[in-house]
């Protein structure tokens, strides 16, 4: 199989032909989409817009050594067309690094090589356009097409054109956004002291190495390789780091085969299916399939913490978990004072530090001004959030003749798969099905073998009945 060639700017589409398909984002899971709707037999007319200027992905946290958490084969098409030529092995190939890769015996890889990979695939497809800022969305029914209006930037981020085109059909794949607790806010906002969140620790790793005193908040893998990573670099004896989490543990992800199974197609349709007070319970319970860390992680923690007391005495290193940061404030301009509550002693104490990383997670990126004109037209739940059918399309009103399909924004629907990686590519082939009223990529009737709940079989998801469907060429 030969590698993809760079691609040439294709001609601007009429008005009068609107796309089939654009996107609005371009992370991993709207690269997957946009890797498989390029296989597509026929042929689909779309467009990808983002407004960085290049593929990255998570670039403050590809610490070196971190890996994925899940394998290889959960690149962005391989679990639903291994022949694709976007596969991380086809990626590999190109670079003449197949057979090194081979002899590595790795399944899980490094995590800049999986952006290196996506940043390979995304300087190869023609229907990516970076710098191109979306600032609004309405549902033109005179042209039977939504209207997008974006701005194109240059390479310093500044509006350089405007322009508009029409889509059939709409993905929104903005990705989420770094959270930061109310309370350490204002301290993020100012400069003096650092108070940063993981999402841009290694933009800020030299001046946390030269703290006196550095405090990791949040307990996932992000916090756990940050102090992983500080820990390795600060003197024995003379480490003065302390973690603080909130979960009652510093505990593992669940990582057992059918305990994985909580994130195959299976389970997504079981939880879509249940009650939306039923899956609103059940989420925050599940916090052990996607927010906690992984035994490799652990474990060289457990060592390096270890391999410090080897002449005697301890590391200077607090680890505290069940620990809510109540307030925070500044002490003079150099340092931070932390509020604190222990959830099950119902004690508080107080810490000064001289630099924070908030590792507390991300939240999916609002979407209200960016779809404001759509909003008449959408359904939703009882918590005023979008209802999200199974072939990931918001429910709008039938006015509206196209679709929006959505990624990564409806955990509250599908359950902890919708930010994980392993389903990136099945997600894209339902859309990309959806989309065309076919059954473009054929998917497994079953996955798992658990079965979840009483009653009907595992089933695949069909592409779902609506006008405007996409005519493909024979």
């Amino acid at each position: 199989m030969t590698a993809p060639q760079p691609p040439q700017t294709p001609p601007p589409p009429h008005p009068d032909n609107p796309h089939d398909l654009v996107g609005i984002g371009i992370g991993p899971f709207n690269l997957s989409l946009a890797a498989l709707a390029d296989g597509i037999h026929g042929g689909l007319r779309t467009a990808f817009y983002e407004q960085r200027p290049t593929f990255h992905w998570h670039p403050g946290l590809l610490i070196e050594g971190a890996t994925l958490q899940v394998p290889f084969l959960a690149d962005l098409v391989t679990l639903v067309d291994p022949a694709s030529p976007w596969t991380f092995l086809n990626y590999l190939r190109d670079r003449e690094r197949l057979f090194p890769f081979y002899f590595a015996e790795r399944f899980h890889i490094h995590r800049s090589e999986y952006d290196a990979y996506c940043r390979w695939v995304s300087e190869r497809l023609p229907e990516l356009h970076f710098g191109h800022q979306v600032d609004a969305v309405r549902w033109n029914p005179e042209r039977v097409a939504f209207e997008v209006d974006f701005t194109q930037l240059d390479t310093d981020g500044e509006a350089e054109a405007l322009g508009r085109t029409y889509t059939r059909n709409l993905v929104l794949g903005v990705g989420t956004a770094p959270h930061i607790p109310e309370p350490l806010k204002p301290l993020a906002e100012a400069p003096t002291v650092p108070v940063i969140h993981s999402a841009d620790y290694l933009h800020h790793r030299d001046r946390l190495l030269t703290a006196e005193h550095v405090t990791v908040i949040g307990s996932g893998q992000s916090g756990a390789e940050i102090f992983l990573d500080l820990l390795r670099a600060r003197p024995t004896g003379r480490e003065k780091i302390t973690w603080l989490a909130r979960t009652e543990a510093i505990a593992p992800m669940e990582y057992s085969k059918l305990g994985l199974e909580h994130f195959t197609p299976d389970y997504t349709r079981y939880f879509h299916a249940l009650p939306e007070g039923v899956r609103d319970e059940l989420l925050p319970r599940q916090w052990q399939l996607h927010k906690g860390i992984d035994a490799e992680t652990i474990a060289a923690i457990h060592d390096e913490l270890y391999r410090r007391t080897l002449d005697g005495g301890w590391p200077d290193v607090t680890i505290t978990p069940g620990v809510h940061v109540r307030t925070a404030g500044r002490v003079a301009t150099t340092k931070v004072e932390l509020h604190l509550e222990h959830l099950q002693q119902g004690t508080r104490s107080r810490l000064t530090t001289d630099a924070v990383v908030l590792a507390t997670g991300y939240r999916e990126r609002p979407v209200d001004r960016l779809l404001a004109a759509l909003d008449p037209y959408m359904k939703r739940d009882s918590a005023q959030r979008p209802r999200v059918d199974e072939h990931q399309r918001l429910v709008l009103d039938p006015v509206v003749q196209g679709s929006v399909y959505v990624q990564n924004a409806e955990r509250h629907t599908h359950g902890v798969g919708a930010p994980d990686l392993g389903l990136a590519a099945w997600r894209s082939a339902v859309i990309l099905n959806s989309l065309t009223g076919t059954d473009a990529y054929p998917l497994p009737a079953r996955t798992a073998f658990t079965t979840f709940g009483l009653g009907s079989p595992p089933r695949p998801v069909l592409p779902g009945p609506r006008e405007g469907l996409v005519q493909l060429k024979v």
